[in-house]
């Protein structure tokens, strides 16, 4: 049975998870640099370790109205490909591994997140995780 590890992170009453292989690290917010001319979900530039990182607000993105940052809000670095990106979430809460079995096609109705940016869904207990398609979430066409 295979096992995809990942990365659970929160954005307002919901989890998600992205795979720990395209995650290179996670950061506590600091000071993002405004960009003009792009997108509304990208929120600047940071300069993490000398490398100039974009810097997307999943909430944003997502359609889900922004709230003040907190202790608890993180930057995930991801990477795909060549390309490095932080994504702004409120919180970044656990790793755990899951059974590809158990990955779920996308239910039919989604409610806030567009069904585009989803591989599917696991439940783990209770839980409900959202896996995401990280290749359509970063797609800038789209907006």
């Amino acid at each position: 049975m295979a096992e995809l590890k990942v990365i659970v992170f929160q954005l307002k009453d919901k989890e998600y998870a992205i795979p720990v292989q395209q995650v290179r690290s996670i950061e506590k917010i600091q000071h993002i640099t405004r960009v003009p001319r792009v997108p509304k979900f990208v929120k600047g530039v940071i300069n993490l370790r000398g490398v100039v990182t974009p810097i997307i607000d999943l909430r944003t993105r997502f359609g889900i109205e922004e709230t003040a940052f907190s202790d608890n809000t993180r930057v995930i670095i991801v990477a795909l490909g060549e390309i490095e990106v932080g994504l702004i979430v409120d919180a970044a809460n656990d790793v755990i591994d899951i059974s590809t079995d158990a990955i779920e096609p996308t239910p039919e109705v989604v409610d806030s997140v567009a069904v585009d940016y989803i591989n599917g869904v696991v439940k783990i207990g209770k839980r409900l995780l959202i896996l995401l398609n990280l290749e359509k979430v970063l797609e800038t066409t789209k907006v």
